[in-house]
């Protein structure tokens, strides 16, 4: 019945997103053109309902896409505000440009404007309300479901403990078997070994199983399984080596052996790279021809402020630990360090012109041609010189899994603040996670953080 239940409302959350995102464009151009002052259309209300029909079904593909209709218990509001925000930004984005692209010029910028506000408003309103009819049916016990919980050990507690501490997943733990009651498991009923689990799937008809049983209980899992089935039950497991895997495993196959692999990322599919690519390349492209009066000013300053080249060339390393060189404006005299100098705010060897480039950045301009290049990518990792990879590799865990992507002129690391003189360790937590989690509107949040956040990246070394 649960998963009836879930099915059901997870039909009902399409058609109504559908209904609010049709009907959320004629209010906005009704409030654009009969309430607000002085306004007038020059197109027919039929031209924009044409453009509401095809935004809406693209809005519903890509929340689909984006997991908004997928499992209803284990997400946050705060995830899905977020992911409805950025498709309609990047709905609207596209639907601008394609209406450029045709010469339709004459629809109202404010009345999609109004259009988007209204509409993350609504849906956001009406999760919020779904939630909290949810969680009234819960307090009473009702939409909740009912599990049956394998094991008594670190794993086994872990689960029980986050269910508890989520009561709006709406999940009620019946009882636990194990081979013995564990201390882990306090306050839940122990409900006999694992031998009796057949008895307990008829006695307690539990909606789910969850196994998370320990490394010596691990040979019982074909019998759990098989009982599982017998009895129509989902079961869920939680392996024993969980502590080790990935946020989001893949399984690849030899003929019908899984192998998981321990890191998982997404930008070893291709698709997902030419992607990326075709990004930084157009990115960098319009960048560099946006940027040339600016970096022409540069020059001329970096020339006329201290004896010296007007670029300064770095080696670093990048992906698959290739070395590259990397270009900056130089902003400090020329000097003796530049392979394994760090740098900070108040270098006594920066000149004036250079404190001036680096406090906006400016020092970064050229980077932009080692993006064309392919020796970067607008956002990655940043890169450090040989001499601290080194260094780091053997010193701080996880160091040179940053080396499987390209790596960035900015970064999930830099737009936290992590960048000159901080944590080593938290800036390849943060690599790490960019790495695992990868997708086009994280890179897209990470470049409006960067220039909107006033975090464009300035690396403190050399």
């Amino acid at each position: 019945m649960i998963r009836e239940n879930q099915k059901l409302l997870n039909q009902l959350n399409v058609i109504s997103d559908g209904l609010i995102l049709f009907v959320m464009l004629p209010i906005a151009y009704f409030i654009r053109f009969d309430i607000l002052p002085n306004a007038s259309s020059s197109l027919p209300f039929s031209a924009y309902m044409l453009v509401d029909v095809c935004f809406t079904l693209l809005q519903l593909f890509m929340y689909a896409s984006l997991g908004l209709y997928r499992y209803y218990r284990i997400r946050s509001l705060r995830m899905e505000l977020k992911r409805i925000a950025a498709s309609i930004a990047l709905g609207m984005l596209a639907l601008v440009s394609v209406l450029y692209l045709f010469h339709a010029m004459h629809y109202s910028r404010l009345t999609f404007i109004i259009y988007c506000v209204l509409t993350v408003g609504a849906l956001g309103a009406k999760r919020y309300a779904v939630r909290m009819t949810l969680r009234w049916a819960r307090q009473r016990d009702l939409n909740q479901k009912k599990i049956l919980i394998l094991g008594g050990g670190k794993a086994a507690a872990r689960y029980l403990q986050e269910i508890r501490d989520n009561p709006d997943y709406g999940y009620r733990a019946l009882g636990y078997l194990a081979d013995a009651p564990a201390e882990d498991m306090e306050g839940l009923a122990y409900l006999g070994d694992l031998s009796t689990i057949d008895q307990a799937l008829e006695q307690y008809q539990p909606d789910e199983v969850v196994s998370a049983v320990k490394i010596e209980e691990f040979h019982q899992t074909g019998r759990i399984i098989a009982a599982c089935d017998q009895a129509g039950v989902r079961l869920a497991i939680i392996p024993f080596f969980s502590e080790y895997m990935p946020p989001h495993p893949q399984f690849d196959y030899l003929n019908d052996i899984p192998l998981m692999n321990v890191r998982y990322i997404p930008l070893d599919n291709w698709g997902n790279a030419f992607i990326k690519r075709a990004m930084d390349i157009a990115g960098s492209a319009l960048l560099l021809l946006l940027t040339s009066p600016l970096m022409l000013i540069c020059a001329v300053g970096v020339r006329l402020s201290s004896p010296g080249p007007i670029f300064f060339r770095q080696e670093r390393v990048g992906r698959d630990k290739k070395n590259f060189y990397m270009y900056k404006f130089r902003s400090m005299r020329v000097n003796d360090s530049e392979k394994t100098g760090w740098s900070s705010a108040s270098d006594d060897r920066r000149t004036a012109f250079g404190s001036f480039i680096r406090k906006f950045s400016l020092d970064e301009l050229p980077q932009f041609w080692n993006v064309l290049k392919g020796d970067m990518s607008l956002v990655g990792p940043r890169p450090e010189v040989p001499y601290y990879v080194e260094q780091f590799k053997s010193e701080v865990p996880l160091y040179m899994v940053k080396h499987q992507v390209r790596p960035g002129i900015t970064g999930w690391a830099q737009v936290n603040g992590l960048r000159g003189d901080t944590s080593i360790e938290e800036r390849i937590e943060h690599d790490v996670y960019y790495i695992e989690h990868w997708s086009v509107l994280f890179d897209i949040k990470i470049l409006f953080m960067t220039v909107f956040g006033g975090k464009f990246v300035n690396d403190e070394q050399m």
